[in-house]
Order: structure tokens, then C-alpha cells, then sequence
């Protein structure tokens, strides 16, 4: 199989799982905006109206947290599972086993998509224009989805080993949820090294900060570090495609045995 044959077959998949998710349900594709919508607000009252958060514009700050988190957090969650969810498939065609949570992971970009429009449009009424700044986001759009090609790699092999792990997976996103500053801002810790070791240990603390960075200040990621991440996991990746590729018969009795 081609490139250009498996990358159409990734976006051929991830299209047919769009349309069946939102023929499901009564509101179709407005569950892609309406849900992580629910997410903030649901938080937005636990954080800011029950705890009285005292972070200044705390909706805006939640919203770019919350919604470039739920791009990592749904991606995974699915993508983890994707191969064993193909068992059908598998047990009649050979192919590639990295398709799967390949599909996944394009089908949450379309979603990000339109969520990522929505996150803009919300900040421009909430007075933070549009700049040229904001053609940072380019690098580190690309970074978090090389993160999250990563993640989700890693996720889906490991749950074809044992699927035990789909449950760590889990807890997993929801640790790094409340790790990862969706909630809270790295840099207001009254620490300057607990800072530090967040935002180098946690490299999804990072894009979320750096998103904010971006979005509501206007200014520049660390480059370098951005650099760094995006390196670190697009050679992550590339070994997990290789790792993918080389176990594909043992995945694949793996599978069909669960």
C-alpha cells in the first residue's frame, strides 16, 4: 500500500465514522460544538461560581484549556481502541494496524476543527483580536497533534497486548486533566521550580500554556522547547508506525483471540 493509498483510506475511515456517530443522535453534527461546550460550562460553575477561581477572565482561560485538551483526551480514548474495535475487519483483510487509530485521530481533527473556530470566534467577542500573533498557533497545532499521534499510538498498541490497559488509559487522561493546567495556570504557582518541572515533565502542560500564550497574550511560545517536544514525539511515532508494522501478525492473532 502507497502513501497516498493509506492516507486516503485513513480520511476515507474517519469520514464513514463521522457520519455513523452523527447519525446517532438527534442533533447530529452539533453534538461536535454542543458537548465540549457542556464540558466548560460544567466546570466553569464548579470552578468559578462555587469555588470563586480568582483567575482574571476565567471563561477564556477555561475554554482554550478545556478545548485543546478534549482534542488529546477524546483522540486517545478512541484511538486506544480503535484496533480491537476493527477485530471484524482484521480477521478478513491485511492491512496496515496503525489505519485504525490513524482513522481516529483524523476524525477528532475534523471535530477540533470546527471546535477550534468556535474557541476563535469566542475570543474575538471577548476582546482578544485576532493578531499576527496568532500564526504561532501553526507550530504548535502541529506539535500537540504530533503529541497526540504519539499518545494514541502507544494507547492502541497497548491495549492489543493487553487489554487491561484501556482502563489505565482512562485514568490516564484524567489524571493529566487535573495535571496538565487546564484548570489552573502553571505559572501563577508561588514555586518558580514547580513551574518549571511542570512545564518540562508534562509536555501537554506545555501546549496548553502555550496555546494561552498565544491566544490570550499575544506572545510567543518557547521555541525551542516547543522544538524540542515536537522532535521528541514525532520520533515516538515514527518508532510506534515501525513497531505497529513489524508486530502486525501478532497483534492481529491478538485481536481476533479476545
Amino acid at each position: 500500500m502507497t502513501l497516498r493509498h493509506y492516507l486516503a483510506l485513513v480520511d476515507t475511515l474517519a469520514r464513514l465514522s463521522l457520519k455513523a456517530d452523527a447519525s446517532r443522535y438527534f442533533l447530529g453534527y452539533i453534538w461536535w460544538l454542543l458537548e465540549p461546550l457542556l464540558y466548560v460550562l460544567v466546570f466553569y460553575v464548579v470552578f468559578e461560581l462555587i469555588l470563586q477561581n480568582r483567575q482574571e477572565d476565567f471563561l477564556v482561560f477555561l475554554m482554550v484549556g478545556k478545548l485543546s485538551f478534549i482534542w488529546f483526551a477524546k483522540s486517545l480514548n478512541q484511538a486506544s481502541r480503535s484496533i480491537l474495535g476493527n477485530r471484524g475487519l482484521i480477521g478478513r483483510v491485511h492491512v496496515p494496524k496503525s489505519l485504525f487509530p490513524m482513522a481516529s485521530i483524523q476524525e477528532g481533527l475534523y471535530k477540533q476543527a470546527s471546535v477550534f473556530l468556535l474557541l476563535f470566534t469566542v475570543l474575538v467577542s471577548q476582546g482578544f483580536g485576532a493578531t499576527l500573533a496568532w500564526l504561532w498557533l501553526l507550530p504548535v497545532l502541529l506539535v500537540n497533534y504530533l503529541l497526540i499521534v504519539a499518545c494514541c499510538l502507544a494507547g492502541a498498541w497497548l491495549v492489543c497486548v493487553k487489554y487491561d490497559f484501556h482502563v489505565l488509559v482512562s485514568m490516564g487522561v484524567i489524571f493529566l486533566m487535573f495535571t496538565s493546567g487546564v484548570f489552573w495556570d502553571p505559572r501563577a504557582l508561588p514555586d518558580p521550580a514547580m513551574t518549571d518541572a511542570v512545564l518540562l515533565y508534562n509536555p501537554l502542560a506545555f501546549v496548553i500554556a502555550a496555546y494561552r500564550q498565544v491566544l490570550m497574550l499575544g506572545a510567543a511560545p518557547d521555541l525551542l522547547h516547543l522544538a524540542a517536544i515536537g522532535t521528541g514525539f514525532a520520533l515516538i511515532a515514527a518508532a510506534l508506525f515501525w513497531l505497529l508494522q513489524r508486530s502486525s501478525q501478532y497483534i492481529a492473532l491478538k485481536v481476533i483471540t479476545a
